[in-house]
């Protein structure tokens, strides 16, 4: 059955209830945050900046922290050091310009990671290239994930901890070795693909190109090689330019999630309340609420900015950057936060993983299959914690799960049934109604993501044996006005999200 637009005053109805949910729920945790702002402030060590009206800052969330640490020295003048040599090379040295950003890519690792963090990276990509002329994607996959997991060596750890003369340095590199394993299998398995009557014309020089291009060097967003080489062969083929007017209004977004990030970390203490379980066992029940709504919006924000610079400068080189993630207040099914969230990663499980393993083609067993071997890689990408496991079994749990009713309501005497008894506007509320018990699990997950599986444990007992059933029936409620935004949303806005398979439609990837 298609789906309905809902009536202009309906919708109206549900946007205020959602935007007035979010900011009750989230001035619920800022009266929290500031009741319990002197214990914050004694067991984590909330930090004063006169730049927000005096507010202190929760400093918890260790990757913003990290990356905006690194930020304002060396990272984002060697950002703009890339913009400038690449932009001055497609004047002057076009055809070499490949060549240019290979080069600065490399000098730039050397300066922010040292020799010795040069080598290492240099060491990882020559021995996958090497094991990728023997042309076998098993063995490809088996040597990728073997150097990923010595990352995580006890032994391995504290000898490139010794290269550093502190702890943000040597992550810095374990950051960067762990999203460049991505870059240098992407390649691999490319070339692993290749047919006896193709080649790829200086195969290694390519991959250097690939692996050491900077504005994605150090934390993303992930381009496929497939994707990448196609880009940077087409934009060098013709002299193209760039927009000011869209240059500038990059920018000024930019700043304003920036501004938005730094803005929720003053005012909400989530992370650190997260960090202390007595508070969120003793929290109001809209403050718990609030503080689950904004560890995901802040998680969203972040990735705005982690992503926003580097796409803004792969913008400027001529090539089109990864969709930048989509507010996941919109997102109502697992399917969904998996595509359109981060979709370069998503492109490469798909490409790489859930494709060659059979996906959807070989039937719901494929589906099974292919879903599973997904997230054991992501759990060993992630660095194989206890909590990831739980994180990615129940991913997989809920992708299963909507692709099983997916299949059922696909049979056509059900289907058929449907159809007749339930006029379109039932369906769409059913659908709803379902979508927002969906999205509850699905930020269930999050959190134990975001927090770890103690603070999954602390909300299920809080929501679902404490509340019940008034407390996860007001939750349902709350989300179905959420759900029925994204519906309508993805159906009239962005109908490309609307594909069948759990994870991609094999159409889309041939196209992208």
């Amino acid at each position: 059955m298609e789906m309905v637009p809902l009536p202009h005053w309906e919708f109206t109805i549900y946007l205020l209830l959602s935007i007035g949910i979010h900011l009750y729920s989230f001035y619920e945790v800022y009266l929290s945050s500031k009741e319990h702002e002197k214990e914050l402030d004694y067991e984590f060590g909330l930090e004063k900046d006169p730049y927000f009206l005096g507010h202190r800052k929760d400093s918890m969330d260790f990757e913003w922290s990290f990356w905006t640490e690194w930020g304002r020295w060396p990272l984002i003048w060697l950002m703009l050091g890339h913009a400038v040599v690449s932009q001055l090379a497609r004047i002057w040295f076009r055809k070499r310009r490949p060549c240019f950003l290979m080069v600065y890519g490399m000098v730039a690792c050397w300066l922010v990671l040292g020799t010795k963090g040069l080598t290492v990276i240099f060491l990882n990509v020559f021995i996958s290239y090497k094991v990728a002329e023997m042309k076998m994607h098993l063995v490809t996959w088996l040597s990728s994930i073997v150097m990923l997991l010595l990352f995580h060596v006890k032994s391995v750890e504290n000898i490139q901890r010794g290269w550093y003369g502190s702890e943000n340095e040597y992550h810095l590199l374990l950051f960067t070795l762990t999203v460049r394993c991505l870059y240098y299998t992407s390649f691999s398995l490319e070339y692993c693909s290749l047919k006896e009557n193709e080649t790829m014309d200086n195969s290694f020089s390519s991959m250097l190109v690939y692996v050491f291009y900077y504005p994605v060097f150090h934390n993303g967003p992930i381009m496929t090689y497939d994707e990448f080489s196609k880009q940077l062969q087409k934009q060098d083929d013709g002299c193209t330019g760039f927009d000011i007017y869209g240059l500038v209004l990059d920018v000024v977004r930019l700043l304003v999630w920036w501004w938005l990030a730094e803005l929720m970390i003053h005012l909400m203490y989530m992370h650190a309340m997260f960090s202390s379980y007595h508070l969120l066992e003793e929290a109001s029940f809209w403050t718990l609420g609030g503080l689950a709504l904004a560890q995901v919006s802040f998680f969203y924000v972040k990735y705005l900015v982690l992503y926003g610079i580097p796409a803004l400068l792969i913008r400027l080189d001529g090539m089109n950057p990864p969709a930048l993630p989509r507010c996941v207040s919109t997102m109502y099914s697992f399917t969904r936060i998996w595509r359109s969230f981060d979709v370069g990663l998503h492109r490469f499980l798909v490409r790489y993983i859930y494709i060659p393993m059979g996906g959807s083609h070989c039937g719901f067993c494929g589906i099974l299959l292919s879903t599973a071997f997904t997230f054991v890689f992501m759990c060993l990408w992630h660095g194989a914690h206890e909590y990831l496991w739980y994180w990615a079994l129940l991913n997989w749990i809920g992708i299963i799960t909507e692709q099983g009713l997916k299949k059922l309501l696909a049979v056509s005497t059900l289907k058929n049934r449907i159809n007749q008894r339930l006029s379109p506007k039932l369906y769409r509320q059913i659908y709803a109604a379902l979508a927002s018990i969906s999205t509850a699990f699905l930020i269930f997950t999050n959190l134990i993501f975001l927090g770890g599986e103690h603070v999954g444990k602390i909300y299920w007992n809080r929501v679902f044996v404490q509340g019940w059933p008034w407390v996860p029936l007001a939750i349902f409620g709350c989300l179905y006005c959420f759900s029925q935004i994204g519906i309508e949303w993805d159906t009239f806005h962005f109908p490309q999200y609307k594909g069948s398979f759990p994870l991609c439609s094999r159409s889309k990837l041939v196209k992208s």
